[in-house]
Order: C-alpha cells, then sequence, then structure tokens
C-alpha cells in the first residue's frame, strides 16, 4: 500500500469551520511509524484542507524544510527537517493558532477513533466536547440572553450598560475563545476564513453598541456548530464501525497446546488462533482445523455466508456463524484485509473530486470578494445612499456574517464522504471521489473474461456416452478413474463433475504431454485425451468430428475417453459464466453504457460466452498489449471508457482506461494496488452500482451548491435593503450547512440499486 500520508498541496479555501472541515476524513487510522529524522505531529484542530494549507503557508519560508506529510483523517503532520529547525516550525504552527502535540504525547488518550472530533475550533476533543461542549454554550447562550434583557428591560444607565456588556463579553469569551485566537492569526496573515469574518463582525458589533446581538450572535454559531458537526459525524464516521468489528483479544495456542486469549495486535504470523461459532474472527488467516460457515459481509458487502473449509482462507473482522475452527495467522493487525479496506478510503480522501476542487476555488474568491463589498457598504453607503455610519457599519457586519462560505464549501465534501463510505459498505472500494464523480460519465466498459465474467476455473458441462460400447456406468467409472489421477485443471474438473468412485487400479499409467494420459484398467487399455491424440491413434469419424465441432462453436474444451478401437465419451468443460454476469450486462445497457469483452483465449470462446452474458462485442486471441490498443480505440470512439479485470495481467489496460475496476480484492493486494475501484466480492453487478452512485451523488452534490448559493444570495439582498439582521445572518449561514449535510447524508440511507 501506499503511504498513509498525503502531500497533495490543498487549495486554500475560505472555510475554516470544523464541521465543515472534518468532512475530510471518514476513518482514522493510525498513523504508521516515520523513517528516522522524520517527527510526527498531532495537531488536533487541524481539521480540513483550508487548515492544511494554512499551516503550509506558514512554514513555507522555514529554512531547510524537505517535506510536508500531513494526514487529515488523524490530524497529523509529519515534519522531515533539521532538528535544529524543528523548534521554527512548531512556533510557526502556534503563531498560525494551532497547537502541535509530539505524537507520542497524544497517543492512548486522543485517538479519533475512539473520540469522535473537534466540535468547535478545536475547543476540546471529541468525547470531552460531548460533556463540555454543550454546557459550555448553554451557558454562554444563558449570558447572551441576559445580555438581550438587559439591553431591552433594563434602564438605560451607566450601571445596567456596564452589567450588560460584562455579560456580553463572557458569553463571547465562552463561545468564542478558539474562534478569535485562529481568527486574530488569520487576519495578522491577512487570510480571510469564517474566523477572520466572526472575529472581525462581532468585534466590530460590540464596539458599535451592538453588544447584546453581538453576544447573542457568537452563542448561536458556536451552539450551531455544535449541531452540525455532531450531524456531519455521521458523514465522517460512516464506515468508522470497522475498526470495531474486530475483536481486541484472541485465543493463541500456546507451545504445550493449551489456549491462552491474547491482544490481538501481539499475535504473530504464524500463530494459530481458535475461532468459536458466532464470534468474529481476529486476524486474516487459514483454515488449518474444521468447518464452517463466514459471514463476509464486513469485507464484500454480502450477506450470504460463505462455507469454509480446511485450506479456505477467513478474513479479520468477519462472523464464524456455526462450527469452531483454528486458523493460521497470514498478516498481522496491521495488515489485515480490514485494515487495508480502512486504510484504502481514507487514502481516498487524499483526492478532491473535481466538483470539490472547482467550489474550493469559488469560495477562495467568493470571501473576498464579499468582504470588499461588505467594506464599500460600511464606507461608501453614508455618501452615496445617506445611511448612518452606525447603519452602514452594521449592515457590513452583517454581510460579514452572511458571508460565510461554510455551507458551500461543506456541500461537497460531505456528499463525496457519504457516497464513498456507501460504497464501502457495499464492497466497493473507491479510491478517490474523483473516480466516484468520474464513474457517472463512463459509455462503455470493457470486461476480461477469465474471472470476471467468468468463474475461472473449468467445470464439467457435458457428457456425451457413445452407444455400442461398454455399459454407461462402466465407462463414466473408467473416465473417472483417468481424470482423477492426472493433476490437469480440465481432468481435474471432469473428475469432480463426474463424483463417481472407481475401482482406482490403473496400470501402467502414462501421460502424454499435449495430448492426455492414458493407462490399463480391468484388461481394458483406454485413453483419455484431446482431438489431437484421438486422431493421431485413428479413432476419428465424422460423426466424432460434428459432435466436437458443435462444443467447439461454444467455447468449449473437449476431452474424449477412448479404448484402442473407438472411442466410448466425449466429455466438454468450459470456464462458466457467473451467475451475477448476465444481469449486471443487462444494468449496464439500461445504463447506456456499451460492453466489451477483451479475452486472450480464442475467438469462438469469446463470441461464445459473449453472446451468453448479453455482451456486445468480443475480441479474441489479445496479448495485454493488444488489450491497451483496444481500450485506447474504445476512447477514441466513446470517451471515457472503464476496464474490468484481475489488476494483474489487466494491468496495462486498467491503467490507461478512465476507471479501472478490479475484480476479486479480497485479499489479493495487486488488484488493491492497481485498480481505481476494487470490487471486493467478484460480483460485476457492483459496477452498475457503482455507476448509479455515482450518478446519484452528482445530483445531490448540484443541489447543495444551488441551495447554498440561493440562500446567500437572498439574504444578501435582504441584508442590502434593511431586511436582515445579524441573527437572521447567523441563522441563514448555519442554517444553510445544515441543509446541505442532511442532504448530503441521504446518500448512506439512499439504496444504491434504485439509485438514479
Amino acid at each position: 500500500m501506499s503511504h498513509p500520508h498525503t502531500e497533495e498541496k490543498a487549495t486554500s479555501h475560505a472555510c475554516g469551520c470544523a464541521s465543515a472541515c472534518a468532512t475530510e476524513s471518514i476513518v482514522i487510522a493510525q498513523p504508521r511509524p516515520e523513517p528516522a529524522g522524520i517527527l510526527v505531529f498531532r495537531i488536533p484542530t487541524m481539521d480540513c484542507a483550508a487548515e492544511e494549507g494554512e499551516i503550509r503557508h506558514a512554514l513555507a519560508k522555514l529554512p531547510g524544510l524537505r517535506s510536508l506529510n500531513f494526514q487529515l483523517g488523524a490530524r497529523t503532520l509529519a515534519i522531515d527537517a533539521p532538528a535544529e529547525a524543528i523548534p521554527q516550525a512548531l512556533d510557526a504552527i502556534r503563531q498560525a493558532g494551532f497547537k502541535p502535540v509530539p505524537l507520542s504525547e497524544s497517543v492512548g488518550h486522543d485517538d479519533d477513533h475512539h473520540h469522535g472530533h473537534d466540535h468547535h475550533h478545536g475547543h476540546q476533543h471529541g468525547g470531552f466536547v460531548l460533556q463540555e461542549g454543550l454546557p459550555r454554550y448553554t451557558l454562554a447562550l444563558v449570558l447572551a440572553l441576559g445580555a438581550e434583557s438587559m439591553s431591552f428591560f433594563a434602564p438605560h444607565t451607566l450601571t445596567f450598560t456596564a452589567l450588560g456588556m460584562v455579560l456580553a463579553a463572557a458569553a463571547i469569551g465562552l463561545a468564542g475563545f478558539s474562534t478569535y485566537v485562529k481568527g486574530l492569526a488569520a487576519l495578522r496573515h491577512l487570510r480571510l476564513n469564517i474566523n477572520a469574518l466572526m472575529t472581525v463582525a462581532v468585534t466590530g458589533a460590540f464596539l458599535i453598541g451592538q453588544w447584546p446581538e453581538a453576544a447573542m450572535v457568537m452563542a448561536l454559531y458556536a451552539m450551531a456548530e455544535l449541531i452540525e458537526a455532531r450531524s456531519v459525524d455521521r458523514a465522517r464516521h460512516a464506515i468508522k464501525g470497522l475498526l470495531d468489528m474486530t475483536p481486541d483479544m484472541a485465543e493463541v495456542r500456546q507451545a504445550d497446546g493449551s489456549w491462552v486469549e491474547r491482544l490481538v495486535k501481539t499475535v504473530a504470523i504464524g500463530a494459530t488462533v481458535r475461532v468459536k461459532p458466532g464470534a468474529r474472527v481476529p486476524l486474516d488467516g487459514e483454515i488449518i482445523a474444521g468447518t464452517t460457515s463466514v459471514d463476509q459481509s464486513p469485507v464484500t458487502g454480502e450477506s450470504i455466508p460463505v462455507d469454509k473449509v480446511v485450506g479456505d482462507p477467513v478474513f479479520a473482522g468477519t462472523i464464524n456463524t456455526t462450527g469452531m475452527v483454528e486458523v493460521q495467522v497470514s498478516a498481522a493487525a496491521n495488515g489485515t484485509l480490514l485494515a487495508r479496506i480502512i486504510h484504502a478510503v481514507e487514502q481516498a480522501q487524499g483526492s478532491r473530486a473535481p466538483t470539490q476542487q472547482f467550489v474550493d476555488r469559488f469560495a477562495a474568491i467568493y470571501t473576498p470578494a464579499v468582504f470588499a463589498l461588505a467594506l464599500a457598504v460600511g464606507l461608501l453607503t453614508p455618501w452615496l445612499m445617506g445611511w448612518t455610519w452606525m447603519q452602514a457599519i452594521y449592515k457590513a457586519l452583517v454581510l460579514l456574517v452572511i458571508a460565510c462560505p461554510c455551507a458551500l464549501v461543506i456541500s461537497t465534501p460531505v456528499t463525496v464522504v457519504s457516497g464513498l463510505a456507501a460504497a464501502a459498505r457495499r464492497g466497493i472500494l473507491i479510491k478517490g471521489g474523483i473516480h466516484l464523480e468520474g464513474a457517472r460519465k463512463i459509455k462503455a466498459i470493457a470486461l476480461d473474461k477469465t474471472g470476471t465474467i467468468t468463474l475461472g476455473k473449468p467445470q464439467l458441462v457435458a457428457t456425451d456416452v457413445l452407444p455400442n460400447g461398454p455399459d454407461a456406468s462402466q465407462v463414466l467409472r473408467w473416465a473417472s478413474d483417468l481424470a482423477g489421477h492426472s493433476d490437469h485443471p480440465v481432468s481435474q474438473a471432469i473428475a469432480q463433475g463426474l463424483g463417481l468412485q472407481g475401482n482406482g487400479q490403473l496400470e501402467g499409467f502414462t501421460a502424454l504431454p499435449g495430448r492426455g494420459i492414458e493407462a490399463k484398467t480391468s484388461g481394458f487399455a483406454l485413453m483419455l485425451g484431446n482431438h489431437r491424440l484421438i486422431e493421431e491413434r485413428g479413432l476419428c469419424s465424422p460423426l466424432i468430428e460434428a459432435r466436437l465441432a458443435d462444443h467447439e462453436a461454444q467455447g468449449r474444451t473437449v476431452t474424449m475417453l477412448a479404448s484402442s478401437t473407438q472411442v466410448l465419451a466425449i466429455f466438454a468443460v468450459a470456464d462458466t459464466i457467473k451467475e451475477s454476469s448476465r444481469q449486471a450486462i443487462a444494468e449496464l445497457h439500461a445504463l447506456g453504457v456499451a460492453s466489451v469483452m477483451l479475452t486472450g483465449d480464442n475467438v469462438a470462446t469469446a463470441k461464445a460466452i459473449a453472446k451468453e452474458a448479453g455482451i456486445d462485442d468480443a475480441r479474441g486471441n489479445l496479448l495485454p498489449e493488444d488489450k491497451l490498443a483496444a481500450i485506447e480505440a474504445l476512447q477514441k470512439h466513446y470517451g471515457t471508457v472503464a476496464m474490468t479485470g484481475d489488476g494483474i495481467n489487466d494491468a496495462p489496460a486498467l491503467a490507461r482506461a478512465n476507471i479501472g475496476f478490479a475484480m476479486g480484492g479480497a485479499g489479493t493486494d495487486t488488484a488493491m494496488e492497481a485498480a481505481d475501484v476494487v470490487i471486493m466480492n467478484d460480483d460485476l453487478r457492483r459496477i452498475p452500482e457503482a455507476i448509479r452512485l455515482s450518478r446519484n451523488m452528482q445530483a445531490i452534490l448540484w443541489q447543495n451548491i444551488a441551495l447554498a448559493l440561493g440562500i446567500k444570495a437572498v439574504f444578501l439582498l435582504l441584508a442590502l435593503f434593511n431586511g436582515a439582521t445579524m441573527w437572521m445572518a447567523v441563522f441563514a449561514d448555519m442554517g444553510a450547512s445544515l441543509l446541505v449535510v442532511f442532504n448530503g447524508l441521504r446518500i448512506l440511507r439512499s439504496n444504491s440499486s434504485t439509485a438514479c
């Protein structure tokens, strides 16, 4: 897997609010150890790409700085710089309004996957916020109401005015201390974000005598942020539950044969663990004793349990439903398939979707523009429109509050994160918002045959015992005997398909390379081989040729059992298509996506399988470079083209396609590395599901953008024409944010199989 820290330079948009920024990460994986010379710091209030941008800006001129690696999900920053430069770096980060903590000091009591996230500009951490945040902001709200009451009902004497101002200042301090710290840091660096806007607006309102409203605005803002952040957590932690699917303890067999419970993270590769019925599998491994049925839905999204016997793999977090099994561990706790899935989804956040990039760029222009408008209102309207200076300044401050781009900036990441999480729950691992958003544009899809459309292993599909020979049951037992003694995949398919018990007494067993096998049994000389062997022995006839031609036209591999004088039986073996393939192709066609099979198998087989699956076009005898050329030709004809394969043999084509879908991700590192999207359970129907999800997400993205900008436009006009107060501005801003959050979260609840 790639390194967990992202080096993508963030677009420094104007958002600075924790709730919006929290959507930059879904799940939290513990940061991995850094190479010597690189120091890792946890920055509790670094929630999003905007704040990453502020830290990058603060460190831009640091001498000797080699690299900065951010992991927003874990809120960590790895700094690669000379030891003497580290204190300067930490000072610069603190001056930007952040508090870096050495990772060793924060691990153990501050883990995000146990505590949630900083709900309001990092006042507190996760679980602490739930206990302290609400009482703190409630008290601020009570004090703000007290200030309002003093303004409305108390006599306007110096004593009561001073008391009201004290109450207002206390409310602002309780609710907005962190906002002020980061806002002042942003203003010092001439950077406009929500902290800067709120700092200017609240301070200005207080100074022009609107201290009751200033207090109420800050208290309402803090309370709304808390509510919004709790809502956004649903998206941010949508698949966080995966972390809890692996048990903390495992029963491990000791050298003396006894079983002792050990922490899962201490169990070594090669150890034997015991999994009881109803328990979750603690680590990836292979069954070495016992049989059972395993619910693999946490990994593949399929709820139907899978039967497991000795030699079968099992994955951490899956549920052992029936029998007790012993499992030999094949991966450490941080290297299980489940851990890789979590890490891959976390990494997906480093790839910003095109719409998100557009919104960030727009917000970076939008906020300064509205700030300039507010400044113009405050300075020019007394001259141009005859307003008093107090009226003009008040309207300018209202405009600043309305200008908060929170709803606009949050409109995209919360929707993208929800889409990625919804896909992961269904066993579709999408490695970035850019691929999820791009799936809606797919016009054609190229599919490998083996293991993608078909099961990937030969099966006996037809048995034809010829007349005028020995008893049919005897012929089949002979065939089973001979096939069972060969290790060739076709012979094994015949033996397994017949499932008969012969006498097993073969004499003179001989392998005939490229042709088949021969042996004697019960005094009969028999051979089991291909068309070439039968022709060489002079046993072919027009009847045999006709039957062979019929099977070969259907893409089957034909093997014959013959005596020294005649052909006794014909067996047809084929790689059969998956039950889900026909439905998947039909769903793709319903979505307007053309289908093409690209395979290295012969043309007859390719066309037969394509016809059975309902695929539009089939091309056979293709080498990897031929598949690559085919993808390029399809792109010229259709535009956006996807490729589906196993992630290994199809790597060039997967890389060249606009979106690469790898089948069979369960346990396959190569597939998870090679493709843009990994289908964890080999079910081709997940591809049209991903396309529907992409189209649904795009519709919600534009709904959110329209909502955010529409509400802003309405209240900007109201503010300019005496229709909006600072209270209304706060409600408009936070109301819009909550609307886009809840709208984006709809993807988590929607059934992607029916989504448009």
